[in-house]
């Protein structure tokens, strides 16, 4: 049997089909089903239907393959017997293994048979929320509800870096009306029409007799200098770039005003990827624990520094995506030093080695490195003082605003 983490959507997507919130659906959507939501928003059956709800499975998992669905931490949470393959798509029959909660306030994340016993047999009004209530708005959800005589259910949409503050404010928003607090991981669609009607449906099927829609949140992005940061490095085994990034380290403690996480690709081997071989899976996985790690010291306002090779872009596009999915900052400094300067320097007798067949897979020698075309800056140290390269990347820190 074959174990697959889906991504965070995924996830929460499982979690609302499993759970029933989803009703009548119950399994990721197959090739028809999603045609035909695309083109008429309905299942084929001609249910009504606002979104493709899929799940991406690896192209080498066939049709017949028994798939154990985890979360991140591990845990079972349903066997996807694979019907159907389309594209990088899989679908077919669920079965659930355990309530598939995944993240902080699993005492409010109950299934809507569960609310719809709580509620009993009242009217209910039910709030969907993406951002807080403000007091007009509460003011205007109580007054429905007096005149509906009807309870009150809020239902922050938690999801995402904002779910944390959104259920906060949910129960702040309940002490006030009396209100039932669920929450429910439902990932925002682009599409804002799309996003209301599944709020719509989930609201239905936990019981509400009406909906009552809760505004977006108006979000302003801090300042740069107060969000978080990382500032990644890639370039050949010996092309300056560890040595630029400790001056820029360096540079930034001595002008204090932001905490600074160093994370070099050597050491980083020694202890977080210990036991990593230099194969392309290996070096993918070094580069996705960096890249973990780093967005989480941006996670909470900090500034990463990052110096590994990183040759492949593919991994390098995910650190990206790990970065500004947590709301901060990325920086791509691409140390363009040619192939043969950094050969002539080989500090380590690495190049040489590669040369005699020592060392497979080295990057450059008998391994690609795919340069990047999304560099934001990009820096070949041929005849260039440290000072300087240095100076290049604190100055783009300081143009940014990440610095002040």
């Amino acid at each position: 049997m074959t174990d697959w983490t889906p991504d965070a959507r995924e996830l929460a997507d499982l979690e609302l089909l499993l759970s029933g919130a989803y009703a009548p659906l119950t399994e990721f959507l197959g090739a028809a089903d999603v045609e035909a939501v695309i083109e008429r928003g309905r299942l084929a059956d001609g249910t009504p239907w606002p979104d493709p709800i899929t799940l991406a499975l690896p192209e080498d998992v066939p049709v017949g393959a028994r798939v154990t669905l985890r979360d991140p931490e591990g845990a079972s949470v349903a066997v996807l017997t694979v019907t159907e393959r389309f594209g990088h798509h899989a679908a077919g029959p669920l079965e659930a293994l355990d309530r598939p909660i995944f993240g902080p306030f699993a005492r409010l994340r109950r299934t809507p048979a569960e609310v719809r016993k709580e509620v009993g047999d009242r009217d209910v009004l039910a709030v969907t929320m993406r951002g807080p209530l403000d007091a007009a708005t509460l003011d205007d959800v109580a007054a429905t509800a007096e005149e509906l005589e009807a309870g009150v259910l809020l239902l922050p949409l938690a999801f995402g870096e904002d779910g944390p503050a959104l259920v906060r404010a949910a129960l702040k928003a309940a002490s006030t009306l009396g209100a039932v607090v669920t929450a429910v991981p439902l990932a925002p669609r682009e599409d804002p029409e799309i996003d209301l009607e599944l709020r719509e449906h989930l609201a239905l099927n936990y019981g509400a007799t009406e909906h009552y829609a809760g505004p977006a949140p108006l979000k302003i992005p801090g300042p740069p200098h107060r969000r978080g940061l990382v500032v990644f490095f890639t370039g050949l085994s010996g092309s300056g770039k560890s040595t630029i990034a400790r001056g820029v380290r360096d540079a930034l403690l001595e002008h204090g005003g932001r905490t600074v996480t160093y994370l070099d690709g050597d050491v980083v081997r020694t202890l977080l990827s210990k036991g990593l071989t230099f194969s392309r899976d290996d070096r993918d996985l070094n580069i996705r624990r960096i890249g973990f790690v780093a967005s989480e010291v941006a996670r909470h306002g900090g500034l990463a520094i990052c110096a590994p090779i990183a040759p492949y872009a593919a991994t390098r596009d995910e650190v990206r995506e790990m970065v500004e999915s947590v709301g901060a900052d990325f920086v791509l400094a691409h140390v363009a030093t040619p192939l043969e300067e950094c050969e002539r320097r080989d500090r380590k007798g690495l190049y040489a080695k590669a040369r005699a067949g020592l060392i497979p897979e080295f990057t450059g020698i008998s391994d690609p490195y795919e340069e990047p075309d999304d560099a934001d800056l990009v820096i070949d140290t041929t005849g260039v003082s440290v000072e300087r390269a240095v100076a290049t990347v604190y100055n783009h820190l300081i143009s940014g605003g990440w610095i002040r």
